[in-house]
């Protein structure tokens, strides 16, 4: 989807942990497909070789699924989406990011490389 949704200018990083979900070969080739992904998977039984995405899982739990009563797969996949896409990237600050947002995170740095 990030793939999609704008064009990659530089490399981007998959972080995952090594669920079957992740593992399986249907995904494996799709970020072998473009040279512009790398892909970084935790080591087994460590956690802290992907830390950034194990925060996220955490706080999409905390914030969002444990928050909610859901009774469908659609209603999951279409909440889960419009909480990363309207709070986590558009509203919520971030302390690593300086108490920005990701998008206005991003925006100066496109601005920072145009320049």
């Amino acid at each position: 989807m990030a793939i999609r949704n704008r064009p990659l200018t530089q490399k981007l990083i998959f972080h995952s942990d090594r669920g079957v979900q992740y593992a399986c070969g249907e995904l494996s080739k799709l970020l072998e497909s473009n040279p512009m992904v790398i892909r970084s998977m935790s080591g087994k039984g460590n956690c802290w070789d992907n830390a950034l995405a194990e925060s996220f899982f955490k706080t999409l739990k905390v914030e969002h699924v444990y928050r909610q009563h859901i009774q469908t797969k659609q209603q999951t996949e279409i909440g889960i989406f419009q909480w990363i896409e309207t709070w986590y990237n558009r509203q919520r600050r971030h302390s690593a990011l300086g108490n920005l947002t990701i998008c206005e995170f991003n925006n100066l740095n496109n601005i920072k490389n145009v320049a």
